[in-house]
């Protein structure tokens, strides 16, 4: 039922603009959600670390690297021939610009202890888990990263998907370290907790992410130009 009411979603151009503008905003609260964590200052979750090492050995703003990997990551998604759809690259751009926005009006300072970073990193991590149950809801396409791990986890089939996002995580989490990324408690609760508080937030709105039809780009473009019938 959930699948169908999701096709139906995007079945007018007016619906995929609606769409649009939900995934932009949950994805730029997201981002709030992820500045959290950086903010937590107790290290950062894998991709972050990736993030922010690129960002400290570059000069470059945080945001300015995330695009760079987003985008990095969705070239790869695409020559592996991975389902694409237009909130990909929403959510490739908006994330990273709005952690530089919230860095640039210094929101939430810092944290100077674990006993305050601790509580604003699970914070952080709540938001990320509901905001992503939103953008879902969209069904315009899941992340980038996302799309990779599901990527490579048809083509490692050996190995259970659980297996190769550790594998993943862990090579972000080596690269962004190697580069001066901030790598703590915070990079632990980030790799272990999510997963959990993303389910708990998913159960606790009834939302089945496994159900969601995701329409590709290029029925997303069918569906905007085509031309009304009399």
């Amino acid at each position: 039922m959930l699948q169908e009411k999701n096709l139906d979603n995007n079945r007018s151009g007016k619906a995929i603009l609606l769409n649009m503008i939900i995934a932009a905003v949950s994805l730029f609260i997201n981002g709030f959600g992820v500045y959290l964590t950086i903010q937590a200052n107790i290290g950062a979750g894998p991709w972050d670390v990736l993030n922010l090492g690129i960002s400290n050995t570059f000069g470059i703003l945080y945001g300015t690297a995330s695009v760079i990997v987003s985008y990095s990551i969705l070239a790869i998604d695409i020559a592996m021939r991975e389902p694409i759809g237009i909130a990909m690259f929403i959510d490739a751009l908006v994330v990273g610009k709005s952690v530089d926005l919230f860095n640039r009006l210094n929101v939430v300072p810092a944290c100077k202890s674990p006993v305050t970073g601790i509580p604003v990193m699970f914070l952080g991590l709540v938001i990320i888990a509901y905001t992503q149950f939103t953008y879902m809801k969209a069904s315009l396409g899941c992340g980038p990263r996302d799309t990779l791990l599901v990527a490579l986890a048809k083509r490692v089939k050996k190995l259970p998907i659980g297996a190769v996002s550790i594998a993943l995580l862990g090579l972000a989490t080596f690269i962004g370290w190697l580069l001066g990324g901030p790598v703590g408690i915070g990079t632990i609760i980030c790799a272990f907790c999510a997963g959990p508080i993303m389910q708990f937030a998913f159960t606790s709105v009834h939302f089945d992410a496994t159900k969601v039809h995701h329409q590709q780009l290029l029925e997303s473009a069918r569906v905007i130009f085509r031309r009304k019938t009399v």
